[in-house]
Parts: structure tokens; C-alpha cells; sequence
């Protein structure tokens, strides 16, 4: 069963997940404009993937079955509604945005969410994450930064190696000398040496200097250059006591704004089971704009491109006063639209 799979996986992590994590704390008392936008994003997409599915799929439907109050801190009724929901998480765990039926399942199109029978007739689970890019444009400046600090490599290579400034560096460092004169494009980033501060003659200092920006340029190599569909840690054990309760096939789905990337539940856990594909593939970190949660980033490329194109919604200020008196201005999206391949929907989703 799916469900024993995933369980599995989990036990065989590298990863350290309880699996028995309660989630408790304080419920926030303020929100904030950026938690608003943030908000307002992310309701959009549900919206567009909700919309995507149901308008290109002819044998399958979607449902929305995450939580959609538009409640937020500050209002009358969040500390109930914030202590409500972490006893749902601790109990059934996180409930995924959106459920995928077959149609001739439910001909009439109508699902009770709250009925496990029904739930357990889902053939997949979508959590859908938002982001504020541009796909192809982040890829594009990506890959032309890159390029670049390959390029300044070789430039720094050249200007050392052509000049007697490479008999210099090879009586004054023969490690650094053999590290630079055998590196390639490929292998630029596999640098490493401690930077040299000589100084004694005006070649010393050129030849210090040439050093300390390669070393600058290959930190550009290290830096992560992708996009990511990211999982937060403890959120692995909600999702599983999820999928133990109802034994449907469970993936994440990650927005941009032009275009959408899903991964399943499953290739995340065997992906991040292995460290040789760490650095590469993902990285784990300590996501400041998430409280410090440690977040998974998995390489969109990894996952598969679902929504081939999607058209900019509209954004317009919006403004909400706390009882207090304080304005929160925020940004709301409307319309826009996702185009589903629906090739890779019935194969890397319904058939996998």
C-alpha cells in the first residue's frame, strides 16, 4: 500500500523527523502586510491550479479541501480558530489544498469532505505553494551569473598563467599553481584554497589581488541557482499522519507566475535519502521568511512541469483596519489563468 511505502521511507530517512511531533505555541496576535500579501498569493494559486484541473481534465475533478478561511491574527476568533487548527494537525495531521477525484467515481461531482469514505476515494493530494517569480527569467539570469563567473575565471586564469605572474605563483604556492592551471569550466567551482596576502612587491600585490576576486567568483559558483519547491521539515510528519489516515498518493505543487512544477510526496523522501544529490538537487536550511523553520529546497527541475504557462493575474492594493486602529495594506491577485499539461497530469500524477 502507499501508505506503508511512505511510512518506510520515512523510517529509512537520513533526515531526523518525529514522527509523533505535536505542534503547540501561542497563536500570533498581530498580522502583518506581508503575511497578507503572502496569504493572498497563496489563495491565488489554489485558485489557478482548482481552475486548471477542472477546465483541462475530462475524467478527473478537483476539489478544494484545505483550510480557506480568510480569518488572520488580530481578528475576533483567531486564538479559537489557531487552537482548533493545530488540534486538527495533531490529530488527522496537514490536510493537502486540493483533492483530485475521478469523475466516474462521483458523477455528480459532489464530495463531503468531511467524509473519510470519501476522502479515501481520491486517486491524489495536491499541496500547492506559491512563489514570486518568474521561472524563466530567474533561470535565465541564473545560468548568464554563472556563465559570467566562469568567464572571469579563465579571464583571472589567463592573465596569471600568460604573464610571469604564473612563475611566481608556482615558487610561491606550487598547490594554488597546479589548482588554477588544470582547472575547466566544469571544474572551476571545485576550487578551494586559503587566499595568500602578499604584499612585498607590486606582483606580490597584483598577484593577491587576482586570487582574492577568483575566490569571489567561485563563491558565485557555490551559491544555490535554482528555484525551489520547498517542504518545510516538521511538515513531513504531518503530511505522513495524513496520508496514514487515508492512504492517497500525495504531492507538492510549486507556482510561479509563469509557469508550475509539481513533485510527489514520495520522490521528495527518496530524493533527500541519498546526500550525494545535496547542494545540487536541494539543500535543507533555516528559512528566515518562515519563522527559522528548517525548509527542504528541492530543485524545481527535479519536478515536473504541470502547468505549462500561466497568464499574470491582476493586483490591487487592499487595506485592513485592526481594531486598534492600525492599517495593514496589503496586495490581493485576481484572474490569471493556468494551462495544464495534461499529458504529465494522467502520468506523473493519477498513473504514478
Amino acid at each position: 500500500m502507499y501508505k506503508d511505502e511512505i511510512l518506510e521511507l520515512i523510517r529509512q530517512s537520513l533526515l531526523k523527523i518525529d514522527m509523533d511531533i505535536q505542534i503547540s505555541g501561542r497563536p500570533p496576535t498581530m498580522a502583518s502586510s506581508e503575511f497578507l500579501t503572502n496569504k493572498e498569493q497563496g489563495d491565488w494559486a489554489e485558485r489557478l491550479v482548482f481552475k486548471a484541473i477542472n477546465e483541462y481534465s475530462e475524467a478527473y475533478f478537483a476539489v478544494s479541501y484545505g483550510r480557506s478561511e480568510s480569518i488572520a491574527a488580530g481578528d475576533p476568533g483567531f486564538a479559537d480558530f489557531y487552537m482548533e487548527y493545530q488540534n486538527e494537525l495533531n490529530t488527522i495531521g496537514k490536510r493537502p489544498d486540493i483533492l483530485i477525484f475521478k469523475i466516474s467515481d462521483f458523477p455528480e461531482q459532489q464530495i463531503d469532505i468531511e467524509n473519510d469514505d470519501h476522502i479515501r476515494q481520491a486517486v491524489a493530494a495536491l499541496e500547492v505553494r506559491s512563489s514570486s517569480f518568474l521561472a524563466d527569467k530567474y533561470a535565465l539570469f541564473m545560468r548568464e551569473r554563472q556563465q559570467h563567473a566562469i568567464d572571469k575565471c579563465n579571464q583571472i586564469k589567463r592573465t596569471i598563467l600568460g604573464t610571469n605572474l604564473g612563475d611566481l605563483l608556482q615558487r610561491k604556492n606550487e598547490t594554488i599553481y597546479q589548482l588554477i592551471s588544470t582547472a575547466t569550466d566544469d571544474t572551476f567551482r571545485e576550487l578551494d584554497f586559503r587566499c595568500p596576502s602578499w604584499s612585498l612587491t607590486e606582483d606580490l600585490r597584483q598577484l593577491t589581488a587576482l586570487l582574492k576576486e577568483m575566490k569571489e567568483q567561485i563563491a558565485i559558483l557555490h551559491k544555490r541557482d535554482y528555484l525551489s519547491i520547498t517542504p518545510k521539515m516538521e511538515d513531513i510528519a504531518l503530511v505522513n499522519r495524513w496520508i496514514q489516515r487515508y492512504d492517497v498518493k500525495h504531492f507538492y505543487l510549486q507556482v510561479f507566475f509563469d509557469k508550475a512544477y509539481i513533485i510527489s510526496f514520495k520522490d521528495i523522501l527518496v530524493l533527500v535519502s541519498n546526500d550525494h544529490h545535496e547542494g545540487q538537487n536541494f539543500s535543507i536550511e533555516r528559512d528566515i521568511k518562515n519563522q527559522g523553520k528548517t525548509t527542504i529546497k528541492i530543485n524545481v527541475q527535479i519536478g515536473k512541469e504541470v502547468l505549462g504557462k500561466i497568464d499574470m493575474p491582476e493586483h490591487k492594493s487592499a487595506m485592513k483596519e485592526l481594531d486598534r486602529g492600525r492599517l495593514l495594506f496589503y496586495v490581493t491577485f485576481e484572474g490569471g489563468k493556468g494551462y495544464l499539461d495534461n499529458d504529465i497530469f494522467i502520468r506523473d500524477v493519477i498513473n504514478a
